[in-house]
């Protein structure tokens, strides 16, 4: 054991009793109680790291946007990252865990992040007249990004990544069941808002404003219909391919996981990830993947039955070959048009301390996930995406027979097949390039992916007897 952790050690009861003594001294029992559970809580993440990525894969699908006040207002799934990654930094310390993954993808990343500095400073200089603290805008940022790192580190064997995929589909099954329950009850998006206040959602007002303007449209603790679709787009063909090669409930709640979900995007009326699921699931049949033909057939019914049920639906259906005529698409080509000058007016990006478009100008914002990163960090960082792309396809590429599914490849067919719909959605919308949380179960599924996929780790070596 290191210098440093038996130091710590020597100190650590000094400081607890410390620690609640004050608290029982300025707020009482109450205060105390929760001090303790707070404690608790750290005291075994720091243990097990692995505990808060799984706490994270339970929350972050279920209720991704959940506050919680730790000096700065957070969501509760980012304080779960950076949770996390303090007992990450402990187990270091300790010298229980192996450093940081450095294929290729985590190199690209790097450069990424490293680039991320520029337009941090210099958003910071050039955007005047708004609110924002960039410098924490960006931590957050890095907390999301961090899954790509953590997949890797906390989970280099197969019954801790199983672990993890548990927690996920029990997280996206917690929040399909509260969302179709309100719109099977009530299909009113706006019975949603009290629900979401008592969550400590941030913003109450911009919610009000999102639920008002597409009542119609299937309610979720995603709050805006496309980004509901866009978690069940990564959701959905994680829980199918994970599911078939389980047995008990994990098959189960994953086949229901998937049922639902589909359902679920009809009802949010996120053509993009409507599409983008039909693409994914004509790709699996065309490479034979074993039960897409019949998922291809048995879908397109639903979808059929759906859509001659549910009214709202149609018309979303339909406005796509409304072309300008339809208010989302007629924005989306103004967003183009006038994309040149947002680039002409901020180079570099606007950095962190507000998102795009800036309030108090003329300018619009950009509905597609590679010129939002040129938006916010400049070119260089599109081209830096595009390089961790490839990293990524390159690692991924070779699936192999996809007629002959087992539990070695299942997963890396999902996971891969998820990120493909994700970057085909990017051409028609934005929200994996810097939407908070979601961004993190983006970069989590590419973890997740390059962990199938690559060889497994040796396994330890057995402890030397002691003479």
């Amino acid at each position: 054991m290191s210098a440093g952790a038996s130091s710590a050690r020597r100190w650590m009861p000094l400081l607890a009793g410390l620690l609640f003594g004050a608290l029982f001294m300025l707020g009482g029992l109450p205060v105390l109680v929760l001090g303790l559970v707070a404690v608790l809580v750290l005291v075994s993440v720091l243990a097990k790291p692995l505990r808060g990525l799984l706490a994270f894969c339970v929350v972050a699908p279920f209720i991704p946007w959940t506050t919680v006040t730790l000096g700065i207002r957070m969501t509760v799934s980012e304080a779960l990252l950076a949770l996390t990654w303090a007992g990450v930094a402990w187990q270091w310390l300790m010298g229980r865990l192996p450093p940081l993954q450095r294929g290729p993808t985590e190199r690209a990343m790097g450069w990424l992040i490293l680039w991320s500095l520029v337009p941090l400073v210099v958003g910071q200089l050039t955007v005047h007249g708004v609110e924002g603290n960039g410098p924490v805008n960006w931590v957050r940022w890095l907390l999301n990004l961090s899954t790509l790192f953590l997949v890797p580190l906390l989970t280099p064997r197969p019954e801790q990544r199983r672990q993890m995929m548990d927690c996920l589909i029990v997280g996206f099954a917690a929040m399909l069941a509260l969302s179709l329950f309100y719109f099977l009850r009530t299909p009113d998006a706006r019975v949603m808002i009290p629900v979401l206040a008592s969550l400590k959602y941030a913003h109450p007002e911009a919610i009000q404003d999102i639920f008002s303007a597409n009542y119609t449209r299937m309610a979720s603790p995603w709050v805006h219909p496309n980004s509901t679709g866009g978690a069940l787009l990564l959701g959905v063909p994680l829980a199918f391919f994970y599911g078939i090669t389980q047995t008990g409930w994990r098959r189960a709640l994953g086949m229901a996981v998937t049922l639902a979900g589909a359902a679920g995007i009809v009802f949010s009326g996120s053509r993009g990830a409507l599409l983008c699921m039909a693409a994914l699931v004509v790709w699996l049949a065309w490479r034979r993947a074993p039960g897409a033909g019949r998922t291809l057939l048995i879908g397109g019914v639903l979808a059929a039955v759906m859509l001659i049920a549910y009214p709202p639906a149609q018309e979303r259906l339909l406005s796509l070959f409304q072309g300008s005529k339809d208010a989302s698409t007629s924005v989306r080509f103004d967003e183009y048009r006038n994309f040149h000058r947002a680039v002409e007016r901020y180079p570099l990006g606007l950095g962190f301390k507000v998102d795009p478009p800036p309030p108090g100008t003329d300018l619009f914002g950009i509905s597609n996930l590679w010129l939002n990163y040129m938006y916010k960090l400049g070119a260089p960082a599109m081209l830096l995406f595009i390089a961790v792309t490839v990293a990524w396809w390159r690692e991924v590429r070779q699936l192999g027979d996809l007629a002959r599914m087992n539990t070695d490849n299942a997963l890396r067919v999902g996971s891969v097949g998820a990120m493909l719909a994700a970057l085909l959605t990017g051409f028609i919308d934005h929200y994996f390039s810097f939407t908070q949380v979601l961004l993190a179960l983006f970069w989590l599924t590419m973890a997740i992916s390059l962990q199938q996929s690559r060889p497994l780790p040796p396994p330890p070596a057995p402890p030397r007897p002691t003479p």
